[in-house]
C-alpha cells in the first residue's frame, strides 16, 4: 500500500480527472483534486517521490520545516534537491511547526516570519503553508493571511470537530498519518466521488518496496545512519580510517557495552 507502484496507481486515477492542480489555481475552481506532501524526517525520500511524479508528468506541492530535528533544507545537498524539484515544476511551501505555541495572533507572525526567511534563503517567493500537527484550535482559526495560502484554510480543507462517515464534507481530505489511511484510500471511487479532493501524504512513507510500517522506521533509521556516516566522511578527514568499520558493524550503545563488560 505504500510502494511506488501503488503511488503511480494514484496519480494514475488524479491525471484521469484532469481535475489536478496545485493551490493557487484551485481557488478558483469549483472542482479540483490537490496532492500535497508535508516532509517529515527526509529530503532524500521527498526527493525520491517527486522524481517518481515527474515520471508519469505530474507535479505536486511539498511543504519543508525548517525547524526540523532530523534534516535541514537549508544545507547545501537539500537545497539542491529542493531547487531541482522547483526546476521540475513542483510548487514549495513551508510546514509550519507550532513548537508550542497556542497564540493565534504569534502563529501569524511567526508564520509570516518564517515565510520571509525561506523565500530570502531559496530565491524566491514561498506563498504557501501547512500546519505541522495542527490542533483542533488551529483548524478552527481557519488562518488567512495576505498573498499567502494556507492548506487548511476552508476553500481547500473542511473542519468538522467530529468527523463520522455522515459529516457533509465541502472538500473530500485523505491522510496517510501514522501509516494508516484516514478518512479513506485514494481509490478511483473517493478521487472521482467529489467535486473537491485534497490529498496529504508524508513522503518518508513511501518507497520502492512499499514496507509495513515496522520496516519502514527500520529503513528510514538505517539511511539516516548512512547519511550520518556521509555527512562526518565529508568533514573529518581523520575518520575516513573507520567508516567502513561503521557502515559494517552492528553498533552497540556505550551504555550497553558498559553493561556487558559488568
Amino acid at each position: 500500500m505504500f510502494s511506488y507502484d501503488d503511488y503511480k496507481e494514484i496519480i494514475r486515477i488524479i491525471q484521469s480527472t484532469g481535475r489536478a492542480m496545485g493551490y493557487e489555481e484551485a481557488l478558483r475552481r469549483d472542482e479540483f483534486v490537490i496532492m500535497r506532501h508535508d516532509v517529515e524526517y527526509s529530503v532524500e525520500r521527498a526527493y525520491e517521490l517527486s522524481k517518481v511524479e515527474s515520471s508519469m508528468d505530474f507535479c505536486s506541492t511539498w511543504f519543508f520545516q525548517w525547524t526540523n530535528n532530523s534534516y535541514n533544507i537549508l544545507s547545501r545537498c537539500h537545497q539542491d534537491m529542493i531547487r531541482d524539484m522547483k526546476e521540475r515544476g513542483h510548487h514549495i511551501g513551508l510546514h509550519f511547526a507550532l513548537n508550542g505555541l497556542t497564540d493565534m495572533r504569534e502563529v501569524r507572525r511567526q508564520i509570516a516570519k518564517e515565510m520571509r526567511i525561506l523565500s530570502d534563503m531559496f530565491g524566491y517567493e514561498i506563498t504557501q503553508f501547512s500546519v505541522h500537527r495542527p490542533s483542533a484550535a488551529v483548524l478552527a482559526e481557519n488562518i488567512k493571511l495576505p498573498n499567502i495560502l494556507n492548506a487548511y484554510q476552508d476553500d481547500f480543507f473542511t473542519f468538522a470537530p467530529n468527523i463520522t462517515p455522515d459529516t457533509p464534507l465541502k472538500v473530500k481530505y485523505m491522510s496517510d498519518a501514522n501509516h494508516i489511511w484516514r478518512y479513506g484510500y485514494p481509490d478511483e471511487e473517493n478521487i472521482t466521488g467529489f467535486a473537491k479532493v485534497q490529498i496529504l501524504t508524508h513522503p518518508f512513507a513511501w518507497s520502492e518496496k512499499g514496507y509495513d510500517n515496522r520496516d519502514n522506521y527500520a529503513a528510514l533509521v538505517q539511511e539516516k545512519y548512512q547519511e550520518m556516516i556521509e555527512s562526518i566522511d565529508n568533514e573529518c578527514k581523520d575518520f575516513c580510517e573507520y567508516k567502513e568499520e561503521f557502515l559494517g558493524a552492528k553498533l552497540v550503545a556505550p551504555n550497553e557495552a558498559d553493561r556487558r563488560k559488568n
